[in-house]
């Protein structure tokens, strides 16, 4: 018998359709709780992913620099623009994918319109933010970035393989990781919930001390003596 009872509770974390489209209520705790703690391991969870993907690129394109940060930061560091991500996707293009659903009459449909716009939107992203803030100078150098060489390039400033990859992402976090963790806090008892939240929150300000304040400690012991 108790073989069959945690058999339910494993089938009772699987996503179902309707899974798919309930989560997006920004009226409740349930659903800011739910952007934070996405805030908070995406944060983390984007450096670590950061990694292959700049492997990836450096031998395929050459692109990444040999002093990237990516390849000295220590691996507990938060990236929180992977954070700040989450938490914009789950504002504006979540409620997309669900309206997409209601147009859809099948979900591989749905996931393939999604993916599609959600290319374009960071192409068209990617585009306007460069040319405000990443005109080359007098000599033709990039301030920011400098995708003007690499096949796929889009005015010299946007990527089409990088938004494809972004478009990746975006998919399995809308289709995926959000409703599955908003569907797991809502399995789980209330209080065991709330705990985990608490952990969540405590071990972000833990690599916070790790990344932003020990390094200051022998600075900051040197001025004090």
């Amino acid at each position: 018998m108790a073989e069959v009872v945690v058999m339910t509770e494993f089938k009772d974390f699987a996503l179902t359709e309707d899974d798919e489209r309930k989560y997006f209520a920004p009226k409740t705790w349930f659903f800011w709780r739910g952007i934070i703690i996405c805030f908070c391991l995406f944060s983390l969870v984007g450096h670590w992913l950061e990694i292959p993907y700049c492997m990836f690129m450096d031998w395929a394109f050459g692109v990444v620099e040999d002093d990237y940060d990516v390849w000295t930061d220590p691996l507990w560091v938060p990236y929180w623009v992977y954070g700040v991500g989450t938490a914009v996707i789950t504002l504006t293009l979540f409620p997309l994918k669900i309206h997409i659903m209601e147009q859809r009459k099948t979900m591989v449909g749905a996931i393939i319109q999604y993916f599609v716009i959600a290319v374009a939107a960071c192409a068209v992203l990617e585009l306007v933010l460069g040319l405000i803030f990443n005109q080359p100078d007098a000599t033709g150098k990039y301030p920011f970035w400098d995708n003007s060489v690499l096949p796929f390039n889009i005015f010299g400033q946007a990527w089409l393989v990088n938004d494809v990859i972004l478009g990746l992402v975006s998919v399995f976090y809308v289709f995926v990781a959000f409703p599955f963790i908003q569907k797991a806090f809502s399995v789980i008892k209330p209080r065991t919930a709330h705990h985990l939240f608490i952990f969540v929150l405590i071990f972000t300000a833990f690599i916070c001390v790790l990344t932003y304040v020990v390094p200051l400690i022998p600075d900051l012991y040197d001025f004090l003596t």
